[in-house]
């Protein structure tokens, strides 16, 4: 019989390594050209809105209320205390369920139905917050003909959960299985392990997901239009049209005159400067963990 000759080994083709090192500082420069094209619009953006903001923003601009065109002085302080309240419904809505949502995908995550959650819960991150609006004022408004911040609250509370949910999910994930398999052997229940080993261990992240969750809904004002209504009037009670500083800025900027022009530059900045500060705590709080 005849032998088969043997077929060659497969050559490979290696790249040159003057060219791996050229596509490799192309790759690098782009990345690093993209990321400074990012930076410096964001520090225009910001130093524009201060430049603008800053020469309207003084102690009585964040201590008196709104005065009629023509008249000087004026502020947002019922904007401010407004938001503030309208906010701080909504984290007392969204935090409880979603910390336990996130409890619940974190521990008994697996099988059809927790699948499910996490999906709804990533369609309700990409919902526009103005059809958001829209369904608080179709679910709180309309049916009793009454704008309220509560309705506000409501709907910034639809927009928080999926942040808080899915941060303190990945958060409580993180925390190590031994951990809790040594509470567990230690005698601890499973309720008493969760809430007194887990959640403190996963604390620094899930503040940090809440931080970033406030701060997404600091500056809306589509669901605003819809619910809060707005005031010119201190308000402080939530069942009635509140005060919003996003509104506020709104009907300043799209109004004909210049004094008013100029208060919605300064609201803009305290906006601004509140969610730069959130992000800030936010940093802080997760290196914090890290440090640990």
């Amino acid at each position: 019989m005849m032998a088969v000759a043997e077929q060659p080994p497969f050559e490979r083709r290696s790249t040159p390594l003057a060219l791996r090192h050229a596509l490799s500082f192309m790759g690098t420069a782009t990345t690093a050209i993209c990321a400074s094209i990012g930076a410096a619009c964001l520090i225009i953006i910001l130093g524009y809105v201060a430049v603008q903001g800053f020469a309207a923003v003084n102690w009585a601009f964040l201590t008196q209320l709104p005065v009629p065109v023509g008249e000087p002085g004026g502020g947002v302080a019922n904007g401010i205390v407004g938001s503030i309240i309208t906010v701080g419904v909504a984290v007392l809505i969204a935090t409880p369920l979603g910390l336990l949502c996130g409890l619940f995908l974190a521990l008994f995550g697996r099988g059809w139905f927790p699948e499910v959650v996490r999906f709804l819960s990533d369609v309700l991150s990409g919902i526009p917050s103005i059809a958001i609006g829209l369904f608080a004022y179709l679910l709180l408004v309309a049916p009793v003909r009454h704008f309220s911040a509560i309705s506000a609250s409501f709907a910034f509370a639809l927009l928080m959960l999926p942040i808080i949910l899915r941060t303190s999910e990945e958060a409580i994930r993180s925390v190590p299985r031994t951990i809790r398999e040594g509470a567990l052997a230690l005698g601890l229940s499973e309720v008493v392990t969760t809430l007194r080993i887990v959640v403190p261990a996963a604390r620094p992240a899930i503040i940090t997901g809440l931080l970033l969750a406030i701060a997404r809904v600091t500056g809306e004002t589509a669901p605003l239009l819809f619910t809060a209504f707005g005031s010119s009037f201190w308000e402080l009670n939530p069942s009635n049209p509140m005060a919003q500083l996003p509104l506020q800025v709104f009907n300043y900027a799209i109004s004909p005159y210049q004094s008013w022009h100029q208060q919605a530059w300064g609201g803009a900045l305290v906006l601004i400067v509140a969610v730069l500060v959130l992000n800030i705590l936010a940093r802080v709080v997760l290196s914090t963990r890290w440090r640990r």
